[in-house]
């Protein structure tokens, strides 16, 4: 695909989602924070499917949801993008960027919507501050999203199954938050959707502003010189 439609696609699942984020928070807050539709059903299962090694499993996985790792991880991903150490520095902060400020941007919406978390009787781990969007979630959502645009751009083809790992470890650390008790179903959900929203935006804003070879090669392409021809004899 070209820009154009790079831009056009990320910019129409961009706006889906912010749209569902949009209904789906003002549902929240709209019950005051109350449980929502699957929300006590999910939390009910996961309480009665924590064997030691499960939980365990979880609180490993859900660590690496937030701290350096996805950091690490969207450098890495920038990193391996660029094709000239220009390119590598500009991919890496551009995928730094996205994600910090998405984390920001989340933590407004998180304290604006005040949501509180299910009963603290009901943790298996750790947890601080409000409920909606969940902060891990995202998080590791906006990783994985942006990881999988890096693979996808060095590596077009056959690169399927480790794009699907790298998704499945985005969508996983989300659901160690519902088993672990400290959030609702409908937060895991928030945070999936305003992290696409949000990489629906960054994806954009670049395909429109910034060529693609700049961002791999760190240098704007190449001008044609214009040679004059002469007539045709």
């Amino acid at each position: 695909m070209n820009r154009k439609d790079v831009a056009e696609l990320a910019g129409s699942v961009g706006l889906g989602a912010w749209v569902a984020f949009g209904v789906l928070s003002m549902v929240v807050v709209g019950h005051e924070g109350a449980p929502l539709f699957t929300d006590e059903d999910a939390l009910s299962w996961s309480l009665a499917h924590r064997p030691d090694v499960a939980v365990a499993l979880a609180r490993g996985l859900t660590a690496t949801g937030t701290g350096i790792v996805p950091y690490a991880l969207v450098i890495l991903a920038g990193a391996f993008t660029g094709r000239t150490a220009r390119g590598r520095v500009l991919a890496a902060t551009l995928a730094t960027a996205c994600l910090a400020s998405g984390q920001g941007l989340r933590y407004g919406v998180m304290n604006l919507v005040s949501r509180p978390r299910p009963e603290q009787v009901d943790w298996a781990t750790h947890a601080s501050g409000w409920a909606f969007p969940s902060g891990h979630t995202t998080t590791a959502a906006l990783t994985a999203g942006l990881v999988i645009l890096a693979i996808r751009v060095r590596a077009p083809h056959g690169s399927t199954l480790l794009c699907l790992t790298v998704g499945c470890w985005g969508a996983l650390v989300g659901l160690t938050r519902v088993y672990l008790g400290v959030h609702w179903f409908t937060d895991v959900l928030g945070g999936w959707l305003f992290a696409v929203g949000w990489l629906g935006v960054c994806l954009c804003a670049a395909a429109c502003w910034l060529p693609l070879r700049r961002v791999t090669d760190g240098a704007a392409p190449p001008r044609e010189e214009h040679v004059p021809r002469g007539p045709v004899v």
